[in-house]
C-alpha cells in the first residue's frame, strides 16, 4: 500500500508517496524463506554428517521424478519441476514438496462437504430440455459446464455489458444506495481511493441501517494496497469482512489458490462480474500504464443467484464457525423476460473442482466455433494444449483473434506473453496489441452466439491455481455489445503482423528462459 512521508529536498520538507508493506506480510515472507532454508539446511546437514543419508535422498530424489511423471498434471505443468528436481541437488526435491501441491488445506477440505449442501440447487431439466431442442451443441457445452462447476443454466437474466471501468463505476454505485436486505463483494484487489471510498461510504451508511454488508478480500491480493488488519477496520463500521486464505507465513502453497474472482451482489437480483477490482487505475482515475481498458457485466433476474451461491460458499470457507444455512439468501429472485441463456460458474483448485472448468469451456469454443472467436485476455501465458487448440481453429479457417496489452503491467509476464505469438501467428491467428494501454479484460466470444466475461486470464495463475469466475452465455442480446467492444478494442490496436516483434539474441533468449519458467510461476 502507499503510505505519505515527509522527507527533505532541496533544504525543503515535502510530502512522497512510498509503498509500504505492512509489518504482518514483512512477517510471514520472512516465516517462509526462514522455514525454506531451515528444511534445505537440516537435509545438507543430515546429508553430511550422517553416514549414508545421501542414498536416502538419492531415492527421495527418484521418488519425486516419478511422482511428476505419474502425476495427472499437463506435462506443461511437469517438465519445469522435473528439470528442478534433476538439476538442483536436494533444493530442487525439497522445495518440490513444499510448494508443489495446489490442493486446499486438511481443515477446508472438511468444510467442503457442509458448504456443498447449502449451496444452491436449482432444477435445470425444463432448462436444458429447451436448449437441447434449440441446438443440440449449446445445450452439450451447458451441460458440460454444470456438471464440471456444480452450477446452472438460466434464462430470464439480463444484461448489460460495460466496455470500460469508469462506466461500470457509477451503474454500480447506484445498485449499492438501492439494498434493502444485504450486499455481497468479494475481490481479489481493494484499494484506498476515490472508487473504493465511494462504495465504503454506502456500505457504512447500509450497514448502519440494518443491511447485511460482507466483503471478503484476497489477503496476498491485497498485500500492498491495504493495511494488514484491515478486515478489523472494516468491522467496527458493521461490516462482515474477512480476508481470503490470510496469510501465515508457512513454507507451502500459501500463494497459490488465491481468489482472483470479482463478485457484486445485492439483494440476491443484482449482481456484477468481470475483470474490474475496486482500485483506482480500474476507472482510469489514476493511470499507471497508459489508458487501463477493462470491462464488467451487469446481471437482473434469476442467474444472480449462482453469483449468490458462490460467494456464501467463499465466505464460508475462509470462517472457523460451523457453516449456516444458505437458504435465507435464496428466494424467488424476479425474473426479467430474456430468450438467452445464461450460466454463471466458479472454477479453482481440487478438490472442489475435478476438472480445469474455464480451460475445458475455452477449448469447446475453438474446437467447435463455425466463423470467428474473438479473445480479450491482458497475458497470454498457456499450455500445449490449449496453444494446439488455437492454432487448430485457424488452420480450419476459423477467424481467431487475441487481444493483449501493448503497455505491460509487467515486463517479464510481458515476455512470457511475447515468446507465444510466433508460434500462434504462423498458423494464422491474428493477434493485436492494444496500443493506447493495458488490457485488463477476459473476454471470449465466438459466432455472434457464444461468450464468456469474468475473471479468467489466459495464464497458468488463472487456469490452474487461482478461484476464478465467470458468465458463459449463449444467444443472449448483450453478445452484440460484447462483440462490438472487442471489434473497436481491435481497431485501436497495432496488428502484430504488420509490427512485428524486434527481437535480439538476448530478447529470444530471455523470452525463451520466462517461457520454460512460466508454469512453476
Amino acid at each position: 500500500m502507499k503510505r505519505k512521508v515527509k522527507i527533505i529536498q532541496k533544504g525543503k520538507v515535502v510530502e512522497k508517496e512510498v509503498l509500504h508493506i505492512p509489518l504482518r506480510f514483512v512477517l510471514a515472507i520472512f516465516l517462509i524463506i526462514a522455514e525454506t532454508l531451515a528444511v534445505l539446511a537440516i537435509t545438507l546437514a543430515c546429508g553430511y554428517y550422517i553416514p549414508y543419508f545421501y542414498i536416502l535422498m538419492f531415492f527421495t530424489q527418484v521418488f519425486c521424478v516419478l511422482k511428476i511423471i505419474n502425476s495427472e498434471e499437463n506435462p506443461d505443468y511437469k517438465i519445469p519441476w522435473l528439470l528442478f528436481v534433476l538439476i538442483v541437488p536436494v533444493a530442487g526435491f525439497m522445495i518440490y514438496f513444499m510448494f508443489y501441491n495446489r490442493m486446499l488445506t486438511k481443515k477446508q477440505v472438511k468444510r467442503i462437504a457442509d458448504i456443498a449442501n447449502q449451496q444452491v440447487h436449482t432444477k435445470d431439466e425444463s432448462t436444458l430440455q429447451a436448449l437441447e431442442k434449440e441446438d443440440k451443441m449449446a445445450y452439450l457445452q451447458a451441460n458440460q459446464l454444470c456438471k464440471m462447476a456444480n452450477t446452472h443454466v438460466y434464462q430470464n437474466t439480463d444484461m448489460k455489458y460495460y466496455p470500460m471501468g469508469e462506466e461500470l463505476f457509477p451503474a454500480m454505485l447506484e445498485d449499492l444506495k438501492k439494498a434493502e436486505r444485504y450486499i455481497f463483494m468479494e475481490y481479489f484487489i481493494v484499494e484506498e481511493g476515490h472508487f473504493w471510498n465511494s462504495i465504503l461510504d454506502v456500505l457504512k451508511e447500509k450497514a448502519a441501517k440494518g443491511v447485511e454488508v460482507r466483503v471478503l478480500y484476497d489477503d496476498v491480493g491485497c498485500m500492498l494496497t491495504l493495511p494488514g488488519n484491515y478486515y478489523k477496520t472494516l468491522q467496527s463500521y458493521g461490516i462482515n469482512a474477512l480476508p481470503f486464505s490470510r496469510l501465515k507465513g508457512q513454507a507451502d502453497n500459501e500463494f497459490n489458490n488465491r481468489s482472483h474472482r470479482k463478485i457484486t451482489v445485492i439483494d440476491g437480483i443484482v449482481g456484477y462480474t468481470g475483470g474490474v477490482n475496486i482500485a483506482d487505475e480500474y476507472i482510469n482515475e489514476k493511470r499507471m500504464f497508459g489508458v487501463w481498458k477493462d470491462v464488467g457485466i451487469r446481471l437482473e433476474g434469476e442467474a444472480v443467484t449462482q453469483l449468490t451461491s458462490i460467494f456464501l460458499a467463499d465466505f464460508e470457507l475462509n470462517r472457523k464457525s460451523e457453516v449456516p444455512s444458505f437458504a435465507p439468501y435464496f428466494w424467488n429472485v424476479p425474473s426479467v423476460e430474456n430468450t438467452g441463456y445464461v450460466v454463471p460458474f466458479g472454477d479453482g483448485p481440487g478438490p472442489i473442482f475435478k476438472h480445469r472448468v474455464a480451460k475445458i469451456m475455452l477449448m469447446n469454443m475453438l474446437n467447435q466455433a463455425q466463423n470467428y472467436v474473438y479473445m480479450m485476455s491482458p497475458y497470454l501465458i498457456i499450455d500445449n494444449e490449449l496453444c494446439q487448440c488455437m492454432e487448430n481453429a485457424a488452420m480450419r479457417g476459423i477467424d481467431v483473434r487475441i487481444v493483449t496489452p501493448h503497455i505491460p503491467d509487467k515486463k517479464i509476464v510481458f515476455w512470457m506473453t511475447q515468446s507465444h505469438y510466433k508460434r500462434l501467428m504462423d498458423a494464422g491467428v491474428k493477434i493485436y496489441e492494444y496500443e493506447p494501454g493495458f488490457v485488463h479484460a477476459k473476454v471470449y466470444i465466438s459466432d455472434d452466439a457464444y461468450g464468456i466475461v469474468g475473471t479468467i486470464n489466459l495464464d497458468y495463475r488463472s487456469l490452474v491455481h487461482h478461484f476464478e469466475n465467470g458468465v458463459w452465455m449463449y444467444k443472449h442480446e448483450v453478445l452484440k455489445a460484447v462483440k462490438a467492444d472487442v471489434e473497436n478494442t481491435m481497431a485501436q490496436s497495432l496488428d502484430m503482423e504488420e509490427h512485428p516483434l524486434k527481437d535480439n539474441l538476448v530478447q529470444r533468449f530471455v523470452r525463451a528462459l520466462v517461457r520454460a519458467l512460466a508454469p512453476m510461476l
